[in-house]
């Protein structure tokens, strides 16, 4: 198996290469279960945010990065949105989309209280990794639809296309391989 080297935050990883398309493959980036990437990348993310109110990521994976990310802000909260209604959310708010991926309906909501808190905030969207910027758009309309204000949006890596964007805050690039290698 072929694997890419990859720089960020001072620290080095050997990420496989999968073959996700008939004729692209990608460096597989796992933050889950990294507790010294999740640290790293918080600390250089920290340094490039401008004045924040809140971050909101989608779940699962920006979660880890997210909790230490306010903590280095010093932000005494921050908001996940959910892939599916919970049984606790009250009046929760969700956003709709028809995904080009899938083909199906996809939502992203919001339970009552996150999104009362999410108003008139100035709100930094957090992701891992950000390709083609799909799901950062519709995490921009729910925190429109909530009443907050995106400011930023950044990744530890921009692989693709994001890469060349000037809207968003990244630590490295993440190149597309084409396949076969």
């Amino acid at each position: 198996m072929k694997n890419y080297e990859l720089h960020v935050a001072g620290l080095k990883r050997h990420l496989p290469i999968i073959q996700i398309k008939e004729n692209l493959s990608i460096a597989s980036f796992v933050l889950s279960g990294d507790i010294e990437m999740v640290d790293a990348a918080a600390t250089a993310l920290a340094q490039k945010l401008p004045d924040v109110d809140l971050l909101i990521t989608t779940e699962a994976k920006g979660i880890p990065l997210v909790y230490e990310l306010s903590k280095r802000l010093k932000l005494p909260r921050y908001v996940v949105a959910r892939k599916s209604v919970k049984p606790y959310m009250l009046e929760p708010l969700i956003h709709e989309v028809k995904s080009i991926k899938t083909k199906e309906r996809q939502i992203l909501c919001l339970d009552f209280q996150d999104s009362a808190f999410i108003k008139y905030k100035r709100v930094a969207i957090i992701d891992d990794v950000i390709n083609t910027c799909e799901s950062i758009k519709i995490l921009e309309e729910l925190v429109k639809k909530a009443g907050g204000r995106v400011i930023a949006k950044a990744a530890i890596l921009a692989e693709g296309d994001a890469t060349q964007r000037s809207d968003i805050i990244f630590l490295e690039e993440l190149p597309l391989f084409p396949h076969p290698l």
